[in-house]
């Protein structure tokens, strides 16, 4: 069985958010076994903790929102994946304002932060979720299927009426190699015809052309 992980020190680094536009300071700590991952609003009173579960999702447009009451932490998907491609069980995270710095729009920033810290093992034995038996799921034109396998593998197929996208397709078996030089450095996109549509809806006002890839017409 594989150990849970942690980091061995924290690491702070610090940006704009993409939707929000808030400038942000974020910290990365240590945490002890079965604590799982916990972002903290320290910019609140009293420091408002958020477990990064499914329960505590309260938004997911053109990113993921975690909130408890008042307390909100918006795109916190390229941290989660960070974390889950260096294989990180257990982190407390303490920002001071409500969005994780967007970087370059990937998750490469982030996993070079928690690099830095030096990831370490704890003694306790890591908790996994079983797929028994296929789950499939439909929205829209969205399609999820989740099959039993003895590995973590993500399959993805996108179809995008344009010349420069179409449709493509990619397989990987997630390992922290994998997730490093493959993963990690795959940057956020939108169309350029979407801009102004985004914006209006309140989103992107942190965006530019060094925080995402746009796809002109």
């Amino acid at each position: 069985m594989s150990k849970q992980r942690t980091i061995a020190s924290e690491v702070t680094f610090g940006g704009v958010g993409l939707h929000t536009g808030s400038l942000t300071s974020v910290t990365f700590k240590p945490a002890p076994p079965d604590t799982g991952i916990v972002f903290f609003r320290v910019d609140l009173p009293g420091r408002p903790a958020i477990p990064a579960d499914i329960d505590h999702v309260v938004d997911v447009s053109r990113g993921t929102t975690i909130g408890i009451g008042e307390a909100r932490v918006h795109t916190i998907e390229h941290s989660m994946a960070a974390m889950v491609g260096l294989g990180i069980d257990n982190l407390y995270i303490e920002l001071d304002a409500p969005e994780i710095p967007n970087g370059d729009g990937s998750a490469e920033p982030v996993m070079s932060a928690l690099l830095k810290a030096g990831i370490e093992e704890q003694d306790a034995e890591k908790r996994y979720i079983v797929i028994d038996r296929p789950v499939y799921y439909r929205q829209d034109d969205v399609t999820l299927n989740i099959l039993p396998c003895d590995e973590l593998r993500v399959t993805l197929t996108i179809a995008y009426d344009h010349v420069a996208i179409g449709t493509q397709y990619a397989s990987f078996t997630i390992t922290e190699d994998t997730f490093k030089n493959q993963i990690a450095p795959a940057r956020t996109f939108c169309f350029l015809r979407e801009v102004r549509m985004l914006q209006a809806a309140g989103l992107i006002m942190g965006g530019s052309l060094e925080s995402a890839v746009v796809i002109g017409d």
